[in-house]
């Protein structure tokens, strides 16, 4: 209802969207739909969403924990005169009306940030700029040993800085963040033109000292010509954005280049001159001294390869491939229940854990898996069935059990490359059991590594094509062969573009039942900061698995 401010975006309209979507309503409905009814319904709403959503999805609207929420207030203002009312207004609301013992607010984002930075610019503006010339006058006065050089180098800084203001005030320019940072640019270019121009006498008096004001005449051709191709670059450089649309650039522009200008015509003009009528020690009867050229350091190569690691020497012998091979063909069990834990950690190192009891079975070539919830209580009795197929081409079929809703609903099926109910797993790490699928890559043997103490091959997988990588989201994977229990210890996942995606760990590896079974796998997102560990227990592979526990019927009533 605030003047300036187009609209709101926050959890509530991706819960309203989801809800409606889930109860049928018509699309351009769901903007007037209403939040589900009980908590139950709130929480089952959002783990729909996580089902085919990435894990971090929803990070920036809400926490994990739920104590926390975003709601974006979308300006139709960039003006501070304009944009302070919103936030005044605001913040009058939540002193007053909204914040009490039970429920708080509070600004933020960059208008917020804005609004404190300019009610205080005026004094930390002229106080920074103050500061800069004083460390301006301190470095230079270090560098040269000199008191009076420190003067030198800060008085065309002063003059540049001053012809800006009186600039901006004879222009009406207000002192606002973009026109502001203008002081920082001019204080570097003023004392960089400074700098320059005083060391290049101070040499060439050194090298003639009879030549009086002639030096004039070899400092312009010189050195005042370097000079004038960085002004020509910087201006240039900086004046480029007076074609810009965007009227704060427009200004920030045209003062850079202003600043720069002013800071060379002053380096060259009145400050030789000043130099001449000031004799400064440091310059006529200074001690000037070469610093040592710089020591380049000699990075040492490390050359990897060639150590072989005691291991069976059958295993010694093998490709990647075969290694591979050996690794679809490892035992793991034609049915197998277990409890499963998943600790989901976000950036901020909020954790959220779900328990879950699962059961797997093959019904000859296809995988049924169905797993039922256990904890939180607000997902508690939530069901999901899976039936992978052997042949890729084939959509896996998928349901779900709402026990809030009472509906059990077939959800479409996810690509291979997608996140598995919002882990950092992707469905073909879950259906594949950590396991590659041939046809996918072409695998190559790398030699050898130690995975916590254990002698591992390492085999680098590359997608077969570029479909294949755009669909597994992955263009390289480098995977840790355990030669004794044919587990991957280590791999790591490379994106489409060639960056670090993620790592996964295989740990806690012991037999159960004849089967090398891993009780702890835990994974790492490297961009997003987000990690899964999945800790098995209760690992049986001998107990009967009926096969009508993996019916849709079954989700509705449990196990």
């Amino acid at each position: 209802s605030l003047e300036h401010v187009g609209k709101t975006v926050s959890i509530v309209d991706y819960l309203t969207l989801l809800h409606a979507a889930i109860e049928g309503l018509p699309t351009n409905h769901a903007g007037d739909a209403e939040l589900p009814e009980t908590k139950a319904l709130l929480a089952e709403t959002l783990f729909v969403y996580e089902l085919n959503g990435k894990a971090e999805d929803l990070d920036e609207e809400i926490d994990r924990s739920y104590r926390y929420a975003l709601v974006r207030g979308v300006l139709d203002a960039h003006r501070f005169s304009e944009t302070r009312q919103v936030v005044d207004a605001l913040q009058h609301y939540l002193d007053t009306e909204f914040n009490d013992a039970t429920v708080s607010a509070r600004l933020t984002g960059d208008v917020a940030s804005t609004y404190h930075w300019m009610t205080s610019l005026e004094t930390s503006h002229f106080q920074g700029v103050g500061l800069s010339l004083l460390l301006v006058f301190l470095a230079s006065a270090v560098v040269f040993r000199s008191l009076s050089c420190g003067l030198l180098a800060v008085t065309p800084v002063l003059f540049t800085v001053l012809t800006l203001y009186a600039c901006m005030g004879y222009l009406g320019i207000y002192l606002e963040p973009a026109t502001s940072m203008f002081a920082a640019i001019a204080l570097g270019v003023g004392v960089d033109f400074a700098i320059h121009t005083i060391d290049r006498i101070r040499v060439l008096y050194r090298d003639d000292p009879g030549a009086g004001a002639g030096i004039m005449r070899a400092l312009f051709p010189s050195t005042g010509r370097a000079l004038f191709f960085n002004l020509l670059a910087l201006a240039l450089g900086f004046g480029v954005l007076v074609t810009s649309d965007v009227v704060p650039l427009v200004r920030f522009g045209a003062i850079v280049a202003l600043s720069v200008s002013s800071a060379f015509l002053f380096s060259l003009t009145f400050l030789p001159a000043l130099v001449l009528v000031m004799r400064p020690a440091f310059i006529f009867g200074g001690d000037t001294r070469r610093l040592p050229a710089a020591t380049v350091p000699v990075v040492g190569a490390i050359v990897l390869g060639g150590l072989l690691l005691p291991m069976d020497a059958v295993a010694n012998e093998m490709s990647g491939r075969e290694v591979m091979e050996q690794v679809v063909a490892r035992d793991e069990g034609l049915q197998v229940s277990r409890k499963l834990t998943m600790e989901l950690t976000d950036r901020r190192g909020k954790t959220r854990v779900r328990e879950t009891r699962g059961y797997r079975k093959y019904f000859g070539d296809e995988k049924r898996t169905v797993l039922f919830y256990e904890s939180p209580k607000n997902i508690r009795d939530t069901g999901f069935l899976t039936w992978d197929y052997p042949d890729n081409a084939v959509d896996d079929d998928q349901w779900l059990y709402l026990p809030a809703m009472r509906k059990i609903r077939r959800i479409s099926a996810s690509d291979r490359g997608d996140y598995f109910l919002g882990t950092d797993f992707s469905y073909e790490d879950i259906k594949n059991e950590n396991k590659p699928n041939l046809a996918d890559y072409t695998h190559q043997r790398l030699g050898v590594e130690t995975v916590d103490g254990v002698p591992c091959i390492v085999v680098e997988g590359l997608p077969v094509s570029d479909e294949v990588a755009a669909e597994l989201g992955y263009s390289r994977v480098v995977s840790r062969i355990d030669p004794n229990t044919w587990m991957a210890r280590f791999t790591e996942f490379w994106d489409v573009k060639g960056n670090l995606l993620k790592t996964i760990r295989v740990s806690d590896i012991r037999q159960v039942d004849g089967i090398w079974t891993a009780h702890s796998i835990h994974a790492s997102n490297r961009k997003t900061g987000h990690e899964t560990r999945f800790t098995f227990s209760e690992v049986d592979y001998s107990t009967e698995v009926r096969d009508d526990w993996f019916e849709t019927r079954r989700l509705s009533r449990g196990l």
